[in-house]
C-alpha cells in the first residue's frame, strides 16, 4: 500500500468539517462526498485503495460511512489524523440533531412543530422498508457466488467434469439462496416480534452460515476450511460473534449509566447499518426505560435522516430525551466510540480482514439477517403511529420514496410538510 503524502491537520479538519456539514442523504452521500474529495480532486488515494476501504468498513459492525471517514483521514495523518477528521465529520450533524431535539421534544412544543414531527415521523417505516429493499439485491449476488468449481481451470478434454463440477456450484448456490431467505425471514421476525434479542438472531445466523461454508469447505476441499482456521481475521469473526451477547441484558439502573450502555449497543452491533439497530434502541428507549413515547421515538429516527451525518446520531437524539445535552453528547460519544476504535486498531491489518474466509461466511449469514431486520422494523415503527392521517402520509412516502425512487430528504422533508397541514387543518376544524 502506497503511503500517500502527509496532510496537514488543519486541512483534514476543513474538508471533514464540510463534509460534515454538507452530508445530507446517507451513507451514498458520505462515500460519494469522500470519494470525490479523496481520489478525484486530491488525488489523496487511488480509486483502487479507496474501493478497498469503502468494502472493508462494511465487514464492521457499526456506522460504516463514519468509519470511512475515519479511515481515509486515517491514511493521510494515522492516527491524529482519524481523530481530527472523525471527529470534524460528525460534530456538525450533532450540533444541529442536539438543536433540533430541543424543539421536537419539548414539553409544548408549538402546534406546527408537533404536526412537522408527526409527518416526519409517519415517514420512517417506509424510509426503513426502502433500505431494506436497497441491499437486498447485493446481498443476494453475494450469496450467489460460490467458490469451487466454477472458479477453477477445467481441463478442455474433460466435459463430462466440467458438467459435474457446473452441477455442484448449481446446488451449492441453490443451497446459499435458501439460507440467504432462512437468515432474512429470521432476521425479520426478530425485529418484529422480540426487538432486544435481535443482535442474538443476527449473531446466531452469521454463526450458522460459519459453519455451513466449513462444513462445505471440509466436504470439497475449499472454503473456510482448515487453512481458516488460524487466519487473521479468524479472530475478528470470533468476537464479532461473541459481542452481541453482550447484548441480551440491559442495565437496570436509570441515568447516564443507562443512556451508555444503549448507546454501546447501538455503535458497536449494528451491522448492516443504523437502521438494525432501531428495534432494540426503540424498546429500550421506549419500553424499557420510558424515555420517550413511541411517537417521540419515530421523530428521533426522523431527525436522523434529515440532518447530515449517520442514522446512527439518532442515539443523540434519545441520550437528549433521558438526560438533556448531557445525555445526547454522552450516547454520541459512547456511540461513535467503538467505530474509532476499530479503525485505529484494525486499518493497519485491513486487507487480512477481507480476506479472511471466516470473516466473510459470517457476514454472509449475518448480512441478510440484517436486511430482514431492517425490513422488520417498519412493523414497530408503523404500530408506533397514532392517527389516521399518519397512515395517508406512509401510504404517500412509500410511493414517493419506493416506487419512484426520490431520495430519503425529500420524503421525510415532504411528509413533514403534510404533517404540518394536517395538525393545523385539525386545529382549525376542531
Amino acid at each position: 500500500m502506497d503511503s500517500p503524502p502527509r496532510e496537514s491537520l488543519a486541512t483534514i479538519a476543513r474538508e471533514w468539517g464540510r463534509i460534515g456539514c454538507i452530508g445530507f442523504g446517507g451513507p451514498p452521500a458520505h462515500i460519494a462526498l469522500l470519494r470525490a474529495l479523496c481520489v478525484d480532486k486530491r488525488q489523496w488515494l487511488s480509486a483502487q485503495e479507496f474501493e478497498d476501504g469503502v468494502a472493508t468498513t462494511n465487514l464492521l459492525p457499526g456506522p460504516a460511512s463514519t468509519q470511512l471517514a475515519i479511515y481515509c483521514a486515517w491514511r493521510l495523518r494515522g492516527p491524529a489524523g482519524a481523530l481530527i477528521g472523525g471527529f470534524c465529520f460528525i460534530v456538525p450533524g450533532l450540533i444541529v440533531i442536539l438543536a433540533l431535539s430541543a424543539f421536537f421534544l419539548a414539553p409544548h412544543p408549538p402546534g406546527w412543530v408537533e404536526g412537522a414531527a408527526a409527518g416526519a415521523g409517519a415517514a420512517v417505516p417506509a424510509v426503513a422498508l426502502g433500505a431494506a429493499i436497497g441491499l437486498a439485491p447485493s446481498s443476494w449476488r453475494r450469496a450467489g457466488r460460490v467458490r469451487g468449481a466454477d472458479s477453477q481451470e477445467r481441463p478442455a478434454d474433460s466435459v463430462e467434469r466440467a458438467a459435474g463440477g457446473r452441477r455442484t456450484v448449481d446446488v451449492r448456490r441453490r443451497g446459499a439462496h435458501v439460507r440467504w431467505i432462512g437468515y432474512l425471514l429470521a432476521g425479520g421476525a426478530a425485529a418484529a416480534l422480540v426487538g432486544p434479542f435481535l443482535v442474538l438472531v443476527l449473531a446466531a445466523c452469521g454463526l450458522a452460515e460459519l459453519l455451513a461454508a466449513s462444513y462445505i469447505g471440509r466436504a470439497s476441499g475449499s472454503g473456510p476450511g482448515e487453512s481458516a482456521r488460524s487466519s487473521p481475521g479468524s479472530t475478528t469473526a470470533r468476537a464479532q460473534a461473541l459481542l452481541p451477547l453482550l447484548a441480551a441484558t440491559a442495565v437496570p439502573a436509570g441515568g447516564l449509566l443507562s443512556v451508555a450502555w444503549v448507546a454501546f449497543k447501538v455503535g458497536a452491533l449494528s451491522y448492516g447499518g443504523g437502521f438494525v439497530i432501531i428495534p432494540l434502541m426503540q424498546h429500550d428507549a421506549v419500553h424499557t426505560y420510558h424515555w420517550m413515547t413511541g411517537a417521540q421515538f419515530l421523530s428521533a429516527v426522523a431527525l436522523g435522516q434529515l440532518t447530515p451525518g449517520p442514522v446512527v446520531q439518532t442515539v443523540a437524539v434519545v441520550g437528549y430525551a433521558a438526560a438533556g445535552v448531557g445525555g445526547g453528547l454522552l450516547a454520541s460519544l459512547v456511540a461513535f466510540t467503538p467505530s474509532f476504535i476499530f479503525v485505529l486498531a484494525g486499518a493497519p491489518r485491513f486487507g487480512q480482514l477481507r480476506r479472511s474466509a471466516r470473516v466473510q461466511a459470517f457476514l454472509s449469514g449475518a448480512g441478510p439477517a440484517a436486511i430482514g431486520a431492517i425490513a422488520g422494523a417498519t412493523i414497530p415503527l408503523a404500530l408506533a403511529l397514532s392517527h389516521l392521517w399518519q397512515l395517508a402520509i406512509l401510504g404517500l412516502a412509500a410511493g414517493w420514496l419506493i416506487a419512484l425512487r426520490r431520495g430519503v430528504v425529500s420524503t421525510l422533508l415532504g411528509a413533514a410538510a403534510l404533517g404540518v397541514i394536517a395538525t393545523q387543518a385539525r386545529a382549525a376544524i376542531g
